[in-house]
């Protein structure tokens, strides 16, 4: 580890993710509260980010949805460069850094009838002082490149305003508590030689797939694509043969049956599948299993978030010369 600069500040910040979640669920607890009230004043939420911000929003959709409100997860520069109609909103900003080009211009337009709060690492940034209120993370900015605790502590945010809304998030707490790290020597070793790795799941799992994947492309520079597991189905099936990785999330949320099948349809073909599995049930027979415990929706997408950040951390030391961590060609904040 000491060879690696990049790696050495992933694991920094990996090592106190846990600890900072648990307490960002209750600093952020007043501003979490002040965004549900919009929520349920509006009726509508529109969930805006970039990079892996984003796919974090992606795993929280469905959830409000649960709850009753209309959400959708939005692309910030989809939202400039296609904006929505004006009509009463309540739009949650996510941004580890809260100053990314794309954010800084979102908020320099006017919210009409929207009304905004951030997600963010940084209380001081552009967007937490652009917002109605900020949830500011616990414990500051993330020094690493790659996302691991910022990824963590986005998904607790979102936690603290959905049990705002009504949502317990006592599972959630336990994850964080437990701070579990599974196995991974099973998975790193059948994905090793896959030259392309596909990730998949359904409901809150699609959003933790798309993370996973960009995770993984991150580091270990490997392809990589996510999918919501009915795309998945739809087409991509074609790219299917020896030589590709699959990883599958399955929680115990009711997808069990639908991601068994797509597993099936995998290993059928050929491909070194991966079945990260929070379901609870029986092992998908020939498929290799990073099991955690038994868990649905924003506790089993967190837990399974987790255990993937060594798999990545492993595939990328596998491939990657130099410092591992360290970016050629993009950098932490895009402006």
């Amino acid at each position: 580890m000491q060879q690696h600069e990049g790696l050495r500040r992933m694991q920094t910040e990996m090592d106190r993710q846990c600890a900072d979640a648990l307490a960002t669920l209750a600093a952020v607890r007043e501003a979490a509260s002040a965004a549900a009230a919009s929520a349920r004043r509006t009726g509508a939420v529109v969930l805006a980010a970039m990079g892996g911000s984003h796919h974090v929003n992606v795993v929280a959709a469905p959830l409000y949805r649960e709850l009753g409100l209309d959400c959708r997860a939005c692309i910030a520069s989809e939202l400039l460069s296609a904006p929505l109609p004006d009509f009463p909103h309540t739009m949650l900003i996510a941004s580890q850094s809260g100053r990314s080009g794309e954010i800084v211009e979102l908020v320099g337009k006017p919210a009409g009838r929207g009304e905004r709060y951030a997600l963010t690492l940084d209380g001081d940034s552009a967007l937490a002082q652009a917002c109605e209120a900020a949830l500011v993370a616990h414990g500051g900015p993330e020094q690493a490149f790659a996302a691991t605790r910022s990824i963590t502590l986005t998904l607790a945010m979102h936690g603290a305003i959905l049990e705002a809304l009504g949502a317990s998030q006592a599972a959630l707490r336990a994850v964080f508590e437990a701070g579990e790290r599974p196995s991974i020597e099973a998975a790193e070793q059948v994905l090793s030689e896959c030259e392309a790795i596909l990730f998949a799941g359904y409901g809150p799992m699609a959003g933790a797939a798309s993370s996973a994947a960009l995770a993984m492309m991150e580091l270990a520079r490997v392809v990589t694509v996510g999918f919501e597991g009915g795309q998945f189905r739809h087409g991509p099936f074609e790219v299917l043969r020896p030589g590709l990785g699959v990883v599958l999330l399955r929680s115990a949320g009711g997808d069990g049956p639908l991601v068994r099948t797509l597993a099936r349809a995998t290993l059928d073909a050929g491909c070194a599948t991966v079945v990260a599995d929070a379901s609870g049930e029986a092992q998908i027979p020939d498929a290799t299993t990073v099991s955690v415990p038994e868990n649905k929706g924003l506790a089993a997408a967190t837990s399974i978030l987790l255990a993937l950040q060594p798999l990545s951390i492993a595939m990328a030391r596998r491939r990657v010369s130099g410092d591992v961590g360290t970016p050629l060609r993009t950098s932490k904040v895009t402006v």
